[in-house]
């Protein structure tokens, strides 16, 4: 009888390399003819800038990504194009950089994966996120102290499967994505009904209604939108809407497709989590229902536009009047603790002003919404009982807290 030889054991990714690499679609790069001088002549000026982006990009990478492309041809140089344009920052360092699609962050996933560990400290491709959406999982929030708390909001954003974003989108994309949305929001029912206000068909009117109920309608183009390529054709296909409540809005073609605000007046964070969570589901149903699901990976949450807002992209802010604890000088060590960040609201100019601060959350990946509204709930908490202590003439050394 012959002996057979055991077969010789060969790795998958050699075995099917023929098959794969017929799959893999041409990069789009290849077939455009633009002109480029050597990666040191086009390599930009990073030298006084204060991105994100400058510190993660070095010239032996933009060697190797200039010439990718994504399927729909978004390059390396669009990529940063914000960060060089807006090299220098105010009060909060930018990440200086936008995705162009969801494929962006896996073409230059080189120039992402660090950059996103760096921007969102303690966090780990290697993880999964994990979203939550149960507002009953919230322990407290409808108690904050009314005395200090003034307004809340929470707010995101989500992008739709199959077009590209808002850097790179095209004309016909954006427009087929604003009759998606005011199909899918024309569809809520019941306390969730609403209007949409197409931005290029405002009137006067309805401008000054939209304003004195809270919602923006001027200085609505940043610095980013224009460096981006975001504010393309503006307002062509943007607009808002909001419930007839006017406590929910929703931006389309903003800085994402869909950008979602819930708020609230006085210190009830709860209910306007709960209004947040039960919109968004619905949403979420309606798009999937129409073949166009909001995009979501594993390790990245939901793929938003820009990588600060990558996971949860949520943001939990709260108008709050500190008197005392905001002149302390550990505040900010304090809110690094609580892994909150600070902003000031409206004008410095009066000292009542300088008094009321927006806190907010500082992560948006690695925790899911309900931990990261839990975080501020119990920091705003905290701070309130300090304030308090230091207004008594009591100290507040015991109240200090460990790192989250």
């Amino acid at each position: 009888m012959w002996k057979l030889k055991p077969p010789l054991e060969m790795p998958l990714s050699l075995k099917y390399k023929h098959i794969l690499e017929q799959l893999i679609p041409c990069d789009p790069a290849t077939s455009i003819n633009l002109k480029k001088l050597s990666t040191e002549e086009e390599f930009p000026n990073l030298a006084k800038n204060q991105t994100y982006m400058a510190e993660i990009l070095t010239i032996q990478m933009y060697k190797r990504l200039r010439g990718r492309a994504t399927q729909s041809g978004f390059t390396l140089d669009d990529v940063i194009q914000p960060g060089v344009d807006n090299s220098e920052h105010s009060c909060t360092r930018a990440v200086g950089c936008v995705a162009g699609d969801a494929e962006s962050y896996t073409v230059f996933m080189k120039f992402f994966d660090p950059l996103i560990e760096l921007y969102h400290r303690d966090y780990q491709q290697s993880r999964m996120h994990r979203s939550d959406l149960n507002p009953e999982n919230l322990k407290g929030g409808d108690d904050l102290d009314g005395q200090y708390v003034l307004t809340c909001q929470v707010s995101t954003g989500r992008n739709v499967d199959d077009f590209c974003f808002p850097p790179h989108c095209s004309r016909g994309e954006r427009r087929a994505l604003e009759k998606l949305a005011i199909e899918a929001l024309n569809a809520l029912e019941g306390e969730f009904k609403g209007t949409y206000h197409s931005l290029k068909n405002l009137s006067e009117e309805e401008i000054q209604r939209l304003t004195a109920a809270g919602i923006p309608t001027d200085n609505l183009i940043s610095p980013l939108m224009l460096s981006s390529g975001m504010a393309r054709d503006w307002p062509d296909a943007r607009g808002i809407w909001h419930n007839d409540m006017k406590n929910f809005i929703v931006w389309v073609n903003k800085e994402d497709h869909l950008r979602f605000k819930s708020m609230q007046q006085g210190g009830n964070m709860s209910q306007a989590f709960t209004r947040y969570c039960s919109i968004i589901k619905k949403l979420e149903e309606i798009y999937h229902q129409k073949k166009h699901p909001f995009i979501w990976k594993d390790y990245l949450g939901y793929v938003l536009t820009c990588p600060s807002n990558l996971g949860t992209g949520l943001r939990a802010s709260v108008h709050i009047r500190l008197k005392h604890i905001s002149k302390h000088k550990k505040f900010d060590e304090i809110l690094q603790r609580l892994r909150l960040e600070k902003n000031f609201t409206g004008s410095v100019d009066t000292s009542v002003e300088r008094e009321v601060w927006d806190i907010s959350n500082a992560d948006r990946i690695g925790f899911s919404e309900v931990q990261l509204l839990q975080m501020v709930i119990d920091g705003i908490k905290l701070l309130i009982n300090m304030d308090k202590y230091i207004e008594h003439g009591r100290p507040i050394d015991d109240l200090f807290p460990t790192q989250k």
